[in-house]
């Protein structure tokens, strides 16, 4: 099965560098990632989904991101002027995802248009309404990013322009850099061959594949990877999250574990 969405087009937080929350200022925001350390809504703690944390991110060019375990959800027309989140719209992707884990996106995407209020102190940032409150940790102390090198990244996304698509078995594709050698799976076929880095970017020769015949997504897959592990793409990485980016827009989201 592959699950196919359109790109998020999110518009910038509206005067973020220059408007207070409760505590801290938003241009302390500005360019951090933060991770749910717990959740209360009516007095009690809140369970979220198994393996799933509430992950908000400010980008440095002063767009909001968001995630509750499987969508991507996307703000515009954001402002955090006295003390509160106050979204103008949300695009939310289409990954399909089990029943639990699409209500916790609903949650969440309705807890953001609910205005709710922001405090930030040092790392700690707390967004809450009438009933809920999410404590977050920025992302950096909470899960620090791993190396590039001698770490096994799994593929989970492939992007072609504006479309993500995301294959069952994609996470049999994988990569592990170690210096200047690159070995892996296309899922159907082995790789491996050079690879150079200057500062954000990732320069590959040509890769050497086995020969075992592909069909079907499989095939597919593999065209994608080799595709993008051609020349020179740039790449970053945030926690376990590796995305490669070729000039023409392709690229690959890989993981691993922590």
């Amino acid at each position: 099965m592959v699950v196919a969405v359109a790109g998020l087009a999110v518009l910038p937080l509206g005067g973020c560098g220059d408007e207070s929350g409760a505590s801290g200022s938003a241009g302390s925001l500005k360019g951090k990632s933060y991770l749910s350390t717990a959740v209360m809504e009516n007095g009690k703690p809140k369970q979220l989904a198994p393996n799933t944390r509430i992950r908000l991110q400010f980008m440095d060019d002063g767009r909001l991101t968001a995630d509750a375990g499987c969508n991507s959800m996307g703000a515009d027309k954001v402002s955090t002027s006295g003390g509160k989140l106050t979204i103008g719209g949300l695009a939310i992707t289409d990954l399909g995802c089990d029943a639990r884990r699409h209500a916790q996106d609903d949650w969440l995407a309705k807890l953001l248009q609910d205005k709710p209020t922001w405090k930030l102190a040092g790392d700690k940032l707390d967004v809450s309404t009438a009933s809920t409150t999410i404590s977050l940790v920025d992302r950096e102390k909470a899960e620090p990013d791993l190396a590039l090198d001698a770490t096994k990244w799994s593929v989970d996304t492939v992007i072609e322009g504006e479309v993500a698509s995301h294959s069952m078995g994609s996470e049999k594709a994988y990569l592990t850099i170690s210096g200047e050698r690159v070995t892996g799976s296309t899922g159907c076929n082995e790789l491996q061959g050079i690879v150079s880095r200057t500062g954000d970017k990732l320069t590959f020769g040509e890769l050497g594949t086995t020969l075992r015949a592909c069909t079907g997504h499989a095939a597919t897959l593999e065209k994608a990877v080799l595709g993008v592990l051609k020349g020179e793409v740039g790449y970053t990485i945030d926690s376990n999250r590796l995305k490669l980016r070729s000039p023409n827009g392709s690229g690959l989201d890989l993981t691993a574990p922590r």
